[in-house]
């Protein structure tokens, strides 16, 4: 077993219950950790043997791009995506970040965190 992290993947994205957040956007940072058997990518040094990590950055990013009000729903469709495209991978991380967030305080981030094992 092994882990590949993508870490602090930037992006602008629309998420957000309130309406000026769908429409001006936000800063947001997104954490990806995989653990999947790398044992066979170890030995053939190909790519086919592991989880390219262009592609999870790509999941990233197009789901990122679809709004939705709350951070657990778009964390959840990166996860979905990830199990469905990538057959090696067997427990997934993702992180969502929402960098100054319209709270009314002096607050750095909002995150929201799920993790899942794939689902024989």
């Amino acid at each position: 077993m092994g882990i590949i992290k993508v870490e602090n993947i930037r992006v602008t994205a629309y998420h957000g219950c309130l309406k000026e957040e769908t429409a001006i956007g936000s800063d947001y940072l997104v954490n990806l950790k995989v653990k999947a058997d790398l044992q066979k990518s170890t030995t053939s040094d190909k790519l086919e043997d592991t989880v390219d990590y262009v592609f999870l950055n790509k999941v990233v990013v197009e789901e990122m791009a679809t709004p939705s009000a709350l951070l657990e729903h778009v964390a959840k469709r990166i996860l979905d995506r990830i199990f469905k495209e990538d057959t090696l991978i067997t427990i997934a991380t993702v992180a969502v970040s929402k960098i100054n967030p319209p709270i009314g305080g002096d607050v750095q981030m909002v995150t929201v965190e799920l993790t899942e094992k794939r689902k024989n």
